[in-house]
C-alpha cells in the first residue's frame, strides 16, 4: 500500500535530548513560576507529576488539558482555574530556558524536507502532554516550523496519550488514513514502536534511544538520521 503520511515523535527524535534532564528542567521551571504566585513547590511538583500520569491514563472522555486541570483543582481547589494564566505565561516565556538542556541536529530539517519533497504528509505525533505553545517552541528548537506539519498533537486537541493505541487511532481517524498508509518514526520503544501493533510500519531512531525494558528491537528498521533518510527514500 502506498505511503501517504510519516508520523514523527519530537522529544528525542527530531529534537535530541536527554529525557530525564528535560523533565527536571521543565518541572523545576514550572514550579518556580507558580511559586511566585504563592503555590508551594513540593505540592505543585507532585500535582504536575500526578496530572501528567492522569493524561497518560486518559481514556478519552475529556481532553488531556481538561484532565490536567482537574488534577490541579483536586490539589489546590477551584481557585487555580483563575490562575491558569500562570501556566500560559510560563510556556510563553520562562519555558524557553529549557532549550538549554536540549540538543540539535540539522538532519531533522533534512528529514522533514525530504518527506515533503516526496509528497508525504508530515505529522507531529508527539506525546500530547504539553500545550500548543510549548510544543511549537520545541518544534522551533529543532530548527523546524509548526507549518512543516499537517497536524500536531497537543494536550488541547488530544484525548489519549502514548502508549495507548487509541492515541494513534485518533490520528489515523483525523487523517482519514489506514495504519498501513503511515509510518511512525520515534526513539521510544514503548511509546512509539507500539504503533506497529496496528499494522503501521515503524522506524526506530537510535540517536537518543529509549528502551526502558530492554526489549528486543531487532524486528524494527532502525538506525541514526542517515539510516532514516535512506529508509524514507526507499518508501513508495
Amino acid at each position: 500500500m502506498k505511503t501517504k503520511a510519516i508520523l514523527f515523535d519530537l522529544d528525542g527524535t527530531l529534537l535530541p535530548l536527554d529525557q530525564d534532564a528535560f523533565v527536571k528542567a521543565y518541572v523545576g521551571g514550572l514550579v518556580s513560576a507558580t511559586a511566585k504566585a504563592g503555590y508551594p513547590v513540593p505540592e505543585m511538583a507532585q500535582a504536575i507529576v500526578q496530572g501528567t500520569e492522569a493524561m497518560v491514563q486518559n481514556r478519552g472522555e475529556k481532553t488531556n488539558e481538561e484532565v490536567l486541570l482537574d488534577t490541579l483543582v483536586s490539589a489546590f481547589g477551584e481557585g487555580i482555574r483563575k490562575d491558569a494564566y500562570l501556566f500560559d505565561a510560563f510556556h510563553a516565556g520562562e519555558f524557553q530556558k529549557v532549550r538549554q538542556v536540549c540538543g540539535f541536529s540539522p538532519k531533522a530539517k533534512e528529514v522533514i524536507d525530504l518527506v515533503k519533497k516526496r509528497g508525504f504528509q508530515a505529522v507531529l505525533a508527539t506525546n500530547p502532554l504539553f500545550p500548543a505553545k510549548a510544543t511549537h517552541s520545541r518544534i522551533r528548537w529543532a530548527g523546524l516550523s509548526p507549518d512543516d506539519f499537517s497536524f500536531v498533537t497537543t494536550y488541547e486537541n488530544s484525548r489519549h496519550s502514548k502508549p495507548n493505541l487509541d492515541y494513534y487511532r485518533d490520528i489515523l481517524s483525523m487523517l482519514g488514513l489506514s495504519a498501513k498508509e503511515c509510518v511512525m518514526v520515534g526513539n521510544d520503544v514503548d511509546e512509539d514502536m507500539i504503533s506497529a501493533e496496528l499494522g503501521m510500519p515503524v522506524f526506530l531512531l537510535t540517536d537518543c534511544l529509549l528502551n526502558r525494558h530492554s526489549k528486543d528491537i531487532s524486528a524494527y528498521p532502525s538506525g541514526d538520521f542517515s539510516a532514516l533518510i535512506t529508509y524514507l527514500s526507499s518508501l513508495s
